[in-house]
């Protein structure tokens, strides 16, 4: 079992025609969510993803039969008719994606729910996900990075509630890295009046057979933390209850992050929430990073089911670059701390690449790489897309991405192309036995034919490029010249020899020093895009 949502549950999808909601019910989908309708007025008849659309809830339900929840992804303005027209059609679970619903709308929803049997989530919820059965609303992304991170409770899990969306993954993400298995995420929304609170979802937690303990993430504001601990002093709550309270440094009439957390009149402070919990007999960690650790050694305490075996522990979604555990960062093995101040970002980057720190002449070589690419004027296709976007008001970020969006293998793109092109050269002398010279000539001889340019040479400005100049200089005195640039300057030769003035620009510069230091080309034109932006 789960709470909330599980694999037999027959889902209603309102605002499907909509952008969001359409994205959001493929990723549902794919996850294995029973998405059996949609709902979008006047648009009653259509299809999306092969879910039919009817023009409301009631519709719906007379059509197809029975139908456990709906999640709206519908404008902040429009969630109190659609909430209600789905708990009037007699939908038990509402989900409420959207946040910025008025406070009147959202108690208003509420009698509508309690008057008809109902429950509902949110507002302003990611939603509600149980590992391998199902997913209502945005939790966890991804279908495939949700089954990664969040490991099913087979033959039980640990149920999470939170206040914070973000939290909500965050916990799931770090308590599958340390081998914890969950039955259920709730993210319960950030909104000052809400429908299904903590103490609710943990009182499901509870009757749940699957689950053996609750995780909670807190906040200042609110009476939600003090109402579970006097469930757990009522002995109502009997399973462990580990968690943390966010919003320790706020003052009162600060609002933390959410609109319901915020201390007023004395009431919902931290240091209030953490006391009764912890006379309650809850365990409350001190820091978010010491919530998997105090999981883990209470399921080792009940010998619970809840804990993964070594095998399943090690297929959880893991990085060969980052290791994240509670007060350290560890980057290739080496802790971020010391690598701040010691190593230069061109020296990261090596880092991170290829799993060792560079020596000096070699990390100066990176930064000149990373350097000579930061910028060429207003007019390439990078340059100008991200000036055109912003020059409409767009935020900073839709602007960057439009300027990371234009580059490709015309643009940005010759890096990776021009050093592929020089292993084939390289190759070729080898395997043929010939000079780097006569295979640079037979290889520019055979794209000539079929009509391909060399990338990496030539410049529309440039009759030589002066950085391609300074960065083969910077190469010779970090001892890099390999084949790769043996082979970039026997190209040189041979398009001079033609009497075509192409000498090597940046981009063959750095194809053939990168591969030269034995890296991926695959990871080439992402370093123009760190350099770029």
């Amino acid at each position: 079992m789960a709470i909330l949502i599980d694999e037999t549950k027959r889902v209603l999808v309102q605002g499907i025609t909509g952008r969001e909601g359409r994205a959001r019910t493929r990723l549902m989908r794919e996850y294995g969510t029973n998405v059996v309708a949609g709902v979008t007025p006047s648009k009653g008849g259509e299809n999306v993803l092969g879910v039919p659309v009817f023009n409301s809830p009631q519709d719906a339900v007379n059509s197809l039969g029975k139908i456990d929840i709906s999640v709206l992804f519908v404008p902040a303005a429009g969630v109190k008719d659609a909430a209600i027209a789905a708990i009037e059609a007699g939908i038990k679970l509402t989900v409420l994606v959207p946040d910025r619903v008025p406070v009147w709308d959202a108690m208003q929803i509420a009698a509508a729910a309690k008057a008809n049997g109902a429950m509902f989530v949110g507002p302003n919820t990611l939603g509600v996900l149980s590992p391998g059965k199902g997913v209502v609303g945005m939790i966890g992304g991804r279908a495939e990075s949700a089954r990664q991170w969040f490991k099913p409770g087979i033959p039980k899990g640990v149920g999470v509630i939170s206040r914070s969306g973000g939290m909500a993954s965050s916990i799931g993400y770090y308590l599958g890295q340390a081998g914890v298995r969950i039955s259920t995420i709730a993210h319960i929304g950030g909104d000052a009046v809400l429908g299904i609170r903590i103490p609710d979802a943990a009182l499901m937690f509870e009757a749940d057979p699957l689950t053996e303990a609750i995780v909670i993430f807190g906040e200042i504001g609110s009476s939600q933390e003090e109402e579970l601990a006097q469930l757990i002093r009522d002995r109502k709550i009997t399973k462990p209850v580990i968690a943390y309270i966010g919003g320790k440094a706020a003052r009162e009439g600060t609002r933390f992050s959410h609109a319901g957390a915020i201390i007023e009149g004395g009431r919902g402070t931290h240091a209030g929430k953490v006391k009764a919990l912890r006379e309650a007999g809850a365990i409350v960690v001190d820091a978010f990073g010491e919530l998997p650790d105090a999981v883990v050694e209470i399921l080792k305490k009940m010998k619970g089911q809840s804990l993964m075996s070594e095998a399943d522990k090690n297929a959880v979604w893991n990085t060969a670059i980052t290791r994240v555990e509670p007060n350290r960062v560890a980057v290739r093995g080496y802790d971020i701390a010391e690598l701040m101040g010691r190593a230069s970002f061109g020296a990261a980057a090596y880092l991170i690449l290829t799993g060792e720190l560079p020596k000096p002449e070699v990390a100066r070589l990176m930064d000149a790489i990373l350097v000579s690419s930061i910028d060429h004027g207003a007019t390439p296709p990078s340059a100008l897309a991200a000036r055109t976007v912003a020059s409409t008001g767009a935020s900073l970020s839709a602007a960057v991405a439009a300027g990371i969006m234009s580059i490709n293998r015309h643009h940005g793109g010759a890096i990776e192309d021009c050093a592929r092109q020089l292993k084939k050269i390289a190759d070729r002398a080898a395997s043929e036995s010939i000079s780097m010279d006569e295979a640079a000539a037979r290889t520019l001889a055979a794209m000539k034919e079929a009509g391909d340019r060399m990338p990496g040479f030539g410049h529309r400005y440039h009759t030589r490029d002066p950085r391609a100049a300074r960065l083969f200089e910077l190469a010779r005195e970090a001892g890099v010249d390999g084949p790769y640039m043996k082979a970039a300057r026997a190209v040189e030769k041979s398009f001079a020899d033609a009497k075509k003035a192409l000498p090597i620009n940046v981009d063959g510069a750095i194809g053939a020093i990168l591969s030269d230091l034995g890296m991926n080309p695959a990871a080439f034109n992402g370093i123009f895009m760190i350099a770029r932006t």
